[in-house]
């Protein structure tokens, strides 16, 4: 009754619509936890729980460290976890829809971006001490971002690496260059073309699989990946740079920026 208690404290400050969706999803991820206990499927269990966890996360933040994060930007940070872990991981989304991880990738450049610029923001208004550039704040934000990235892709190898995942998708190449082939050694490039088919066999020479080009092992994956999230980065950090040098005529952006929460006492002197 505490641990309920305290959720429900957690939120109380969100907006309706905030509060609306949250009810909403975490509805249907203990419905999808409830399916993958019938179907024995204790790892996905583990995630819809993870995923519950992961649901209260930014009202606890806003609340233990006094800040405000607008309502859009709390919908999308729900939509991305529920979207990430649920239709992504579980029902395994990345591999049935085109270019959904893309999307996803994209956006989370995006968002890093607007919480790395807020953090700064904050610190450049609420600071006396510190004036910082326009400039060097979406820098900054920038890259808070490309680092947030980069460390996912991280973990996505360790997993790849240690658990044998598959979360570096595998991608078909109908041509390759390598210096391997080189048989003179002086690192000179061998182009292969118009690849049909590559047969993987084992060290009995039983044929283990065969494929439609050759199987490029996660680096595409992983490169695609850090370039969108840079173009995600790229994009908020404009509107961020502009946002600073002109905070009305780029209003749109406070959806997307963290701000200081004002005491109550303030808000009914101010009335």
């Amino acid at each position: 009754m505490k641990l309920k208690k305290k959720i429900k404290k957690s939120y109380e400050g969100a907006s309706k619509f905030t509060i609306a969706v949250y009810l909403f999803l975490r509805t249907l991820v203990f419905l999808a936890f409830i399916r993958e206990l019938f179907l024995k499927e204790y790892g996905n269990a583990i995630l819809c729980l993870i995923t519950l966890v992961l649901f209260i996360v930014p009202f606890f933040i806003e609340k233990k460290y006094k800040i405000k994060l607008p309502s859009l930007l709390e919908v999308i940070i729900l939509l991305f976890i529920f979207t990430g872990v649920i239709l992504g991981e579980i029902h395994n989304m990345y591999v049935r829809v085109d270019n959904i991880d893309t999307i996803m990738h994209t956006l989370n450049g995006f968002l890093c971006a607007a919480v790395g610029f807020s953090l700064v923001d904050l610190l450049n208004e609420n600071v006396k001490r510190i004036n910082l550039s326009p400039f060097f704040v979406t820098i900054v934000a920038f890259c808070f971002s490309m680092t947030i990235g980069v460390i996912w892709e991280f973990y996505e190898f360790g997993c790849d690496l240690i658990l044998k995942t598959d979360m570096q998708k595998d991608t078909f190449l109908k041509s390759i260059a390598t210096v391997e082939l080189d048989e003179q050694k002086i690192n000179k490039s061998i182009i292969i073309k118009d690849i049909d088919k590559v047969v993987l066999y084992d060290k009995d020479n039983r044929e283990l699989a065969t494929f439609n080009g050759y199987l490029d092992i996660g680096i595409i994956d992983t490169m695609k990946d850090l370039l969108v999230n840079f173009i995600g980065s790229l994009v908020f950090s404009i509107f961020g740079y502009l946002y600073i040098r002109n905070r009305d005529k780029y209003k749109f952006v406070d959806n997307f920026i963290v701000t200081k929460e004002i005491p109550k006492n303030v808000k009914k002197e101010s009335n």
